[in-house]
């Protein structure tokens, strides 16, 4: 019929969105390899029959690809082994405020990368990470050391509790008078290195 594209385009929409529905619900960031090649094939296959009559069959091929894509899920679930294989493994990237070259350099991953994934999650300074590690989805995971975590709401309240009975022991007269001054030396952060358009010296320079 003349105007069967029309029939084939929505179905194709249709269909495609319970293919994508049954494969899961993680971003493209969030994706295994296995999940990206499984969504690559599967949106190829979908615009080739849209002025053909092989619907039928490329949304089968696609469901076929969504139930192997589960069987690996599965397989992972499973098998250490297996989910190392194909999914990878997380590696470390800093150890202690300090760049591990050899696993940036492995990971084809520079320093500049680094830093932009860091800022994301408003960590200023990398010698106040204790670890961070590159995930197999290629986000970063870190921690910071525990002088440079921020204080939870518990932990100020606890704070203002010991300093007021630390007042209330003093001296009136002295504790009129009583202050606590807090020097701190401005350390140069990858946000400045972004404002003022200049590279640091976080790393070596082969890794920039």
């Amino acid at each position: 019929m003349e105007f069967d594209w029309i029939w084939n385009s929505i179905l194709v929409v249709v269909g495609g969105t319970l293919l994508l529905r049954l494969a899961g619900r993680k971003s493209i960031s969030q994706m295994t390899l296995a999940q990206v090649v499984i969504m690559i094939g599967i949106g190829s296959l979908l615009i080739e029959p849209v002025s053909g009559d092989s619907i039928w069959t490329t949304l089968a091929v696609g469901l076929i690809l969504v139930l192997t894509l589960i069987v690996m899920e599965y397989a992972q679930i499973k098998s250490d082994k297996f989910e190392r294989f194909i999914t990878g493994q997380s590696k470390i990237i800093i150890e202690d405020g300090v760049l591990n070259e050899k696993n940036l350099r492995k990971l084809r991953f520079t320093v500049d990368q680094l830093e932009m994934k860091l800022r994301q999650h408003n960590v200023a300074v990398i010698s106040d990470v204790r670890w961070a590690t590159l995930e197999a989805n290629g986000q970063v995971g870190y921690e910071l050391k525990e002088e440079a975590q921020p204080v939870t709401k518990k932990e100020f309240q606890q704070l203002q509790a010991d300093v007021q009975q630390l007042i209330n022991l003093l001296e009136p007269a002295f504790a009129k008078g009583f202050s606590i001054h807090m020097l701190s030396e401005k350390e140069e952060d990858i946000f400045t290195e972004v404002a003022e358009e200049t590279a640091n010296n976080n790393g070596p320079d082969h890794l920039q």
